[in-house]
């Protein structure tokens, strides 16, 4: 009788026990839901303002350009996709030219929040290595909020890059 009773309440447990941990999946599934919402909140989020900083910088980028670089920008600055040597396209945050001495140069830009050295190398990688030789003279630019790291704007420019802050616009 003793073991008969032991095996009831441990029936009781059990059934406790999957009952608890049917609602604890069941709320996981919800938190789940809920923060696959958030992330595509915060990414819309983050996309927007790296388009406000792009629109920014295009509206300022030609005068900038000019001073520091005697950039004479041709028509206007875009956002656009843009073909590589194997016709592939690629989304270039900031897209034009300019002349210089006579000689067209193309503009190249991309927009980052918070820049680091790698955003800097990815950028130079994957951007302008897949576009050199599909247009001469490139001027690789980034435009950034602020740097992530205390050396990499010293680090951006020994690369070639033209760098801007938001705080430029």
């Amino acid at each position: 009788e003793e073991l008969s009773e032991y095996r009831k309440e441990t029936d009781r447990r059990f059934q406790q026990l999957a009952d608890a941990l049917r609602q604890t999946q069941e709320a996981l599934a919800t938190l789940a839901e809920t923060v696959k919402d958030l992330q595509k909140q915060v990414g819309g989020l983050s996309q927007t303002v790296g388009y406000v900083l792009e629109n920014e910088a295009m509206k300022r980028l030609p005068e900038l350009l000019l001073r520091d670089y005697g950039l004479q920008v041709d028509g206007r600055l875009k956002r656009q996709y843009v073909q590589d040597t194997n016709g592939r396209h690629i989304e270039v945050n900031v897209f034009g030219t300019a002349k210089r001495n006579g000689e067209t140069v193309t503009i190249i830009g991309e927009s980052k929040s918070q820049l680091s050295k790698n955003d800097i190398d990815r950028f130079l990688r994957r951007t302008i290595g897949a576009l050199e030789g599909a247009y001469p003279r490139i001027l690789p630019v980034l435009i950034t909020h602020m740097t992530s790291e205390p050396d990499a704007e010293e680090y951006a420019r020994s690369r070639g890059v033209a760098l801007y802050f938001s705080y430029e616009f």
